[in-house]
């Protein structure tokens, strides 16, 4: 679920889990995960620690989540949150598939229909960076040696290799790169290109996927089990 402030200034969006989808989809827990939203914009809790400790309608955060356990019949837990101030330009929040990808925006300059458009992208595309200088080096020399070997087996000279792989690093910056990617909505331009078309700056982005690396974890159990019976 998503809270931004009435002035776009300052925005949140949280995880919060519980086990069916017949519960995620009652008008009680998608409250309950709005008003969590709400209280981390008003409250700006350092962490989930902090969040669950807070007061919120003359409990903890920690007991109303009890207490909607008890009233739902659920498990449910409050998992991570973002939260992003905009003081030179607008934060933005998107909500797709009725809560399964959640992402929040931050803009300098822009407005909150440039945002939401930037965000509706990040679900969409999934992007792993703002921009190139956030690409990890031992990441980047990984795929280059990926790269330099794929040019090497498909018997290239060694004096093209090096700019057939330039040319593939640039390729994959466009994949893994938010301003570098083709922005959804109108592949002719670059997510960088519209933002700096419209005056505005991407300055962060956070994008969560409902659940992600939690069936890892499940997945990981199953082939313990697996190994131990073998």
């Amino acid at each position: 679920g998503s809270f931004v402030s009435a002035d776009g200034k300052i925005g949140a969006i949280v995880e919060v889990n519980c086990e069916t989808d017949f519960v995620a989809k009652t008008d009680g827990f998608k409250e309950l995960v709005k008003k969590i939203a709400a209280h981390i914009v008003a409250t700006k809790p350092a962490d989930v620690e902090a969040l669950l400790a807070s007061e919120l309608d003359g409990q903890t955060v920690e007991a109303l989540v009890t207490a909607s356990v008890a009233k739902i019949g659920e498990k449910i837990s409050v998992r991570r949150f973002a939260l992003y101030e905009a003081p030179e330009g607008v934060v933005a929040a998107y909500i797709h598939g009725g809560g399964k990808i959640g992402v929040i925006v931050e803009l300098k300059g822009g407005n909150a229909e440039l945002g939401k458009d930037v965000a509706m992208h990040v679900a969409a595309a999934n992007p792993s960076y703002l921009e190139r200088s956030q690409v990890p080096a031992a990441e980047l020399e990984h795929e280059k040696e990926v790269l330099s070997e794929q040019a090497k087996n498909e018997g290239k000279p060694e004096k093209i290799i090096e700019k057939m792989v330039m040319g593939r690093i640039n390729k994959y910056y466009k994949e893994v790169c938010l301003v570098d990617q083709e922005f959804v909505k109108d592949p002719d331009q670059t997510v960088g290109k519209l933002v700096k078309a419209a005056g505005a700056e991407v300055l962060a982005f956070s994008r969560f996927q409902l659940g992600e690396g939690i069936e890892k974890k499940q997945e990981d159990f199953a082939a313990e089990v697996m190994s131990q019976i073998k």
